[in-house]
């Protein structure tokens, strides 16, 4: 009998491959919005080696296997899937979307501290494994949950990043592109502060549009129509905010989810760390001293990734206006994170 298998006959060693790619990416929580990073990742090529991680054993198989699957299709990508954090050694970015969905008649800081609650199991397991790693949280509340794990890691204020408005801004960017019939990437405008709602119900205080900065190719909208958003806006560019405040709930309410935007959000900031492009993205950072804001708390702001995570923030000359929106969010911000037992 041949002692040799098929293996050993067909490549013959000249040395040891390197088991770390570089490039590796865990995502946290295998629902509909963690898999759609996954995916998003995988299939623009930002990374070709991700790890899975998830408390529910089944599901989690099953969503390796499918993705393994078709890795023939996606630079041969190299997926592994386990509930045990041991998987996700080495990761250069950890992305966590796990978190539960308020209950009804359930509080937001009910909410908040049920989520705090799983931070405290997910994020010394991710900083054990990836000491190194960059944290991209995801689950929401997004900027309180962000704040949390910056807490509990222990790391850099640069290596802890939420998600933010950047996909707010993204949609912001689509709205302005359908109105003026010109691409969203030539369309320039950012939405800053908040990403969820800390005050529990929808206003449009909380995502805060900057108006001032709007344009195209260097050509401010609100040069063009001083009124530009405000409620004497005869042209309704007011009603793009609303559409952009009531983004998820109108998907939720049509599909039960949100998943594919958020997924190509994520992947983008995948992208600008593990390829250090330094490219800018509205995202939920520590905006304590920026914009007379004096409260320890994350909101997000105009901000630049690199390798190393968060590099600059991009400080916008904001109107009067739109700065008191940003400090009131912060102070709303802060009084919900005092009520959280880390």
């Amino acid at each position: 009998m041949n002692k040799f298998s098929t293996k050993d006959t067909l490549l013959t060693s000249v040395q040891s491959p390197i088991e770390n790619s570089g490039n590796k990416v865990t995502v946290v929580g295998v629902g509909a919005v963690g898999m759609a990073c996954a995916f998003s990742i995988l299939t623009k090529g930002v990374s070709n080696d991700i790890a899975l991680v998830d408390c529910v054993a089944d599901k989690l198989q099953g969503e390796m296997l499918d993705l393994q699957h078709g890795s023939g299709f996606i630079e041969n990508a190299r997926i592994v899937a386990s509930t045990d954090y041991a998987v996700t050694a080495g990761s250069r970015i950890c992305i966590v979307t796990a978190g539960v969905r308020q209950r009804e008649g359930e509080s937001r800081l009910d909410l908040v501290q049920r989520n705090a609650d799983i931070m405290k199991q997910i994020i010394p397991q991710l900083v054990k494994y990836s000491p190194n790693a960059i944290l991209l949280i995801v689950s929401n509340p997004v900027d309180i949950l962000t704040h949390i794990a910056w807490k509990i890691s222990g790391l850099p204020k640069t290596r802890v990043i939420g998600s933010g408005t950047n996909l707010d801004s993204s949609r912001f960017r689509f709205l302005m592109s359908q109105k003026l019939g010109i691409a969203p990437t030539s369309c320039h405008g950012w939405i800053i502060g908040e990403h969820g709602d800390s005050s529990g119900k929808t206003h449009n205080g909380n995502k805060i549009a900057v108006w001032s900065g709007a344009n195209v190719a260097g050509v401010r909208l609100q040069a063009l129509n001083p009124s530009l958003g405000s409620k004497n806006d005869s042209e309704g560019w007011g009603e793009l905010h609303k559409k952009v405040v009531d983004g998820a709930y109108e998907v939720i309410k049509l599909k039960g989810y949100t998943s594919w935007a958020i997924g190509l959000s994520v992947s983008a900031l995948c992208k600008a760390i593990l390829k250090n492009t330094r490219t800018v993205h509205a995202v939920s950072v520590l905006v304590e001293g920026f914009h007379d804001v004096k409260e320890e708390v994350f909101l997000s702001l105009p901000a630049v990734l690199g390798e190393n995570g968060l590099t600059d923030v991009i400080i916008q000359p904001l109107e009067d206006s739109e700065k008191a929106k940003l400090q009131k969010s912060a102070q709303i911000m802060s009084e919900v994170l005092k009520g959280v037992k880390l």
